[in-house]
């Protein structure tokens, strides 16, 4: 079965591209992850194939986390950042492509989400058009609304009062005021980007914008 390995392969060797295009200038900008810079993003998309062994190499930072999975993702990629140029960081990118591995503890699903957000979390801010496959943001959307391990993101309590609904794929999850839009950008919704409600409509966008933004 390609999928979702070939939609991962495609938009890994998209986001490659765009990375191997860009002035220091550009590496060091806002993404729309919070607090990380494009550079980082590009750092954390090197590590999606970590295996027990990576992990245990890792240990130490991750023990200095306490528990806190996101402080742990953060001082690995900041310490991956540390260690690589920004030409290392496109190759480590680039080798991944063809790869059936992901990393311990999560699904094939998680590094598909994994390389469909971060993507765009490089290309929005930076005016760079890198296109979401429908059909594979579904997927990803799905499993970040329905998933209880790893933990989900915040904002799924919220869009459960919701209906959301795809204008270019059969995608549809959800009850309460419609908020519709592109699947790409639904599923930047999902997993907390507000930059994504500019792109939606529905009797449920304003009330849902508000409630993101109070």
């Amino acid at each position: 079965m390609t999928f979702p390995w070939s939609t991962m392969d495609e938009q890994r060797a998209a986001v490659a591209d765009l990375l191997e295009s860009l002035t220091p200038e550009e590496w060091a900008r806002p993404s729309l992850c919070t607090a990380w810079t494009v550079r980082d993003v590009a750092a954390h998309l090197t590590m999606q194939q970590l295996g027990v062994r990576d992990m245990l190499v890792r240990a130490p930072i991750v023990m200095r986390a306490k528990g806190d999975m996101n402080r742990a993702i953060h001082d690995m990629t900041v310490a991956q950042v540390h260690a690589n140029t920004d030409a290392e960081l496109v190759a480590g990118i680039r080798a991944s492509i063809g790869s059936r591995r992901h990393t311990v503890g999560v699904t094939r699903y998680e590094t598909l989400t994994d390389i469909l957000v971060h993507t765009q979390d490089i290309a929005i801010p930076l005016g760079r058009t890198i296109a979401t496959p429908p059909q594979a943001a579904a997927v990803a959307a799905t499993r970040m609304m329905t998933m209880r391990w790893p933990r989900p993101f915040p904002i799924k309590q919220t869009l459960r009062l919701y209906c959301l609904e795809a204008t270019d794929t059969a995608w549809r999850h959800g009850t309460g005021p419609l908020v519709q839009g592109p699947m790409g950008a639904l599923l930047l919704l999902v997993c907390g980007r507000p930059a994504a409600l500019d792109r939606l409509s529905g009797d449920g966008r304003a009330e849902l914008e508000r409630v993101l933004r109070a």
